[in-house]
């Protein structure tokens, strides 16, 4: 039978990473798909089951307190004691850095003394991160005999701290078991704490200062408030730094699968974050920077001055579209990160960070500029372009890094090398921003690259444009012929707000985005619904991502077109209430008039850190910051 990716959308869960945990939506963790506790790329417990009496209370409520907080509040059936429910059990979950906890509260309303048995069974498990995203079952519990346990190996330790309770070990399970007596109208506490450590993560809890909600603005609508509130809550939860740099805080790329650094999404949600945090930005920049590329190495993808993909503890190895995959440790196979890096760097310096800050990264910004000269151009014809050379790396190397992401207009798959259009754009702005940072700094080479942005604008604007009964647009990519693949895509809103289109293009583009097609009433398609391959639940090819009409909505505004902008973000704010103020990382491309509420993609991270940040281009777009 082939292995399935579980679903997430109807499962709940607390995070401070490198530590999160996930559970049905009633609290109970079972032994199923991507329930369970995780430390960075482990589960490290696979079922956590709560009994009263022997059976599993009757829930009622989950409220989510933050993040890092949930309960879970159920119902304690008595005997006797009248149709209305008199006693009531509050599971408190919550996540830190360190491990997760569980508080057990008993509250009863009755007129005399109730004996209960809580039981709590937890089953110890040592299950890698990538077999349980494919969907692979778990494996024979740990046998344990003790409270302390080693999981992958010698470095890797769990502790549990039984509190009060009576411990029992059988068959792989250890069984809490608390015997309390709840005094009429009075309360009794139990409780246990799971403690972990990874002494070889190359990722850990960072050193530090949390995000801080912004003061948001008077406005008539108080949902952004909301959104806010829990966006900031779960960007705090995502907080990560190497091992070897503990000062150096970035966001991790998203929950569960994505735990650990991601260039690209790290740089696009800290840019986002601007308005929140410098302080973001300079630590994610210096983050990525102590990893930049040294060497030519065509198994990892690195190259001189290159940004990296993705940093796992191990070798990551995955089946894509029938094609094996295998990433090393420290992968950099990806086409945008290394502009990325340079936009946030010249946008953050713009934003007031200092330049004791800056300094720093100046050389680290020359050799990043090289890179788009010297590698990230592999065939010279002037345009940024990705080729797995090593049979074994990602095949799609842009945001949009699905097997089958590129598509011609008839759902056809173009092939590679490709050259990405909104990458063209990213590289346009970074010319831009790495000759005001050099020129302010007393660095030559200013004149060279402002010259290098005029002439890729100029030829983007002869080879990337395409047309159609609407009008004008452009393409999504160059293929290996250099022919303009002419997909309908959200990837040209990326462009907006560079530089590299005029404005006359521009309000080509979001005419284009804002038409039926490609706007869904709560967010930007990745294609069109003309497309021949387009399906509302097609991950790159249909659903609507959060952070793209993000990033859209941003583009929008630093272009001038404040009205469009406000519209997508009221429809993405729409989403983000039918999602419970957690915006997923994408979900349907359903029309909103043809549902009552936005439809999950069932597989999405939530919560996910560019998906989180999108909430400030929201607020900024509705005059709220």
């Amino acid at each position: 039978m082939a292995h399935l990716q579980p679903f997430l959308h109807d499962l709940t869960g607390v995070f401070s990473a490198p530590v999160q945990a996930w559970s049905d939506p009633h609290g109970q963790i079972r032994r199923d798909g991507a329930q369970g506790i995780f430390c960075g790329d482990d589960r490290v417990i696979s079922s956590t089951l709560l009994t009263v009496g022997g059976t599993e209370p009757d829930w009622v409520s989950t409220q989510v307190v933050s993040g890092q907080e949930i309960r879970f509040l159920s119902l304690v059936r008595v005997e006797g004691a009248g149709a209305d429910p008199l006693v009531q059990l509050t599971r408190t979950r919550t996540a830190t850095a360190q491990g997760v906890g569980e508080r057990l509260r008993l509250d009863s309303a009755l007129d005399a003394p109730l004996p209960v048995e809580l039981a709590c069974t937890l089953l110890a498990d040592s299950t890698p991160m990538e077999k349980v995203k494919s969907g692979q079952e778990a494996g024979a519990p740990l046998a344990l005999e003790a409270l302390r346990w080693t999981w992958r190996t010698g470095d890797t330790v769990a502790h549990l701290d039984a509190g009060t309770a009576d411990v029992t070990f059988e068959d792989g399970a250890v069984t809490l078991t608390w015997r309390l007596t709840v005094a009429a109208g009075g309360s009794a506490d139990a409780g246990f704490t799971l403690h972990l450590h990874d002494a070889g993560a190359p990722m850990v809890a960072p050193a530090g200062r949390l995000l801080q909600v912004p003061q948001v603005r008077h406005t008539r609508d108080r949902r952004i408030g909301h959104l806010l509130t829990r966006s900031v809550s779960d960007l705090n939860g995502l907080r990560m730094a190497a091992a070897d740099n503990p000062s150096a805080t970035f966001l991790a790329a998203g929950a569960p699968w994505f735990f650990t650094m991601f260039g690209r999404d790290s740089l696009i949600a800290a840019r986002m974050l601007l308005p929140l945090s410098t302080d973001l930005a300079g630590t994610t920049l210096r983050a990525l920077a102590a990893r930049q590329g040294a060497v030519s190495d065509p198994s990892s993808a690195e190259q001189p001055g290159k940004i990296l993909h993705e940093v796992r503890r191990g070798t990551l190895q995955f089946e894509e579209g029938g094609t094996g995959i295998v990433l090393p440790p420290v992968y950099y196979g990806t086409i945008d990160a290394t502009p990325l890096w340079i936009i946030l760097l010249h946008d953050a310096w713009r934003a007031g960070l200092g330049d004791d800050v800056v300094l720093p990264l100046l050389d680290p910004l020359e050799l990043a500029l090289a890179w788009l000269r010297d590698f990230g151009d592999s065939d010279g014809d002037g345009f940024l372009e990705y080729l797995d050379t090593s049979g074994h790396g990602l095949a799609n190397q842009g945001w949009k890094d699905s097997g089958d992401s590129i598509r011609w207009h008839d759902g056809s798959l173009a092939d590679g090398p490709i050259a990405l259009s909104e990458v063209q754009g990213y590289a346009y702005e970074a010319a831009m921003g790495g000759a005001a940072l050099l020129e302010a700094f007393g660095r030559p080479g200013a004149t060279a690259w402002r010259s290098y942005a005029a002439s890729l604008a100029a030829r983007f604007r002869q080879q990337f444009w395409c047309s159609d009964g609407a009008g004008s647009y452009p393409a999504i990519a160059l293929d290996a012929q250099k022919r303009a693949v002419d997909g309908v895509t959200s990837n040209m809103g990326h462009l907006l707000g560079t530089g590299i289109l005029t404005g006359e293009e521009e309000a080509d583009v979001v005419a284009r985005l804002l038409g039926p097609a490609m706007f869904s009433g709560y967010g930007i398609r990745t294609v069109s619904t003309t497309n021949g391959g387009y399906w509302p639940t097609r991950y790159h090819a249909g659903s609507v991502w959060s952070h793209d009409t993000g990033i859209i909505i941003g583009g929008m505004l630093r272009a001038g077109f404040v009205e469009a902008a406000a519209e997508l973000a009221n429809g993405l704010l729409d989403a983000a209430e039918g999602f419970d103020w957690r915006l997923p990382e994408l979900f349907s491309g359903h029309a909103a008039a043809d549902v009552e509420r936005p439809v999950p993609y069932p597989a999405s991270c939530r919560p996910q850190a560019w998906a989180a940040a999108s909430a400030v281009p929201i607020a900024q777009a509705l005059g709220a910051l």
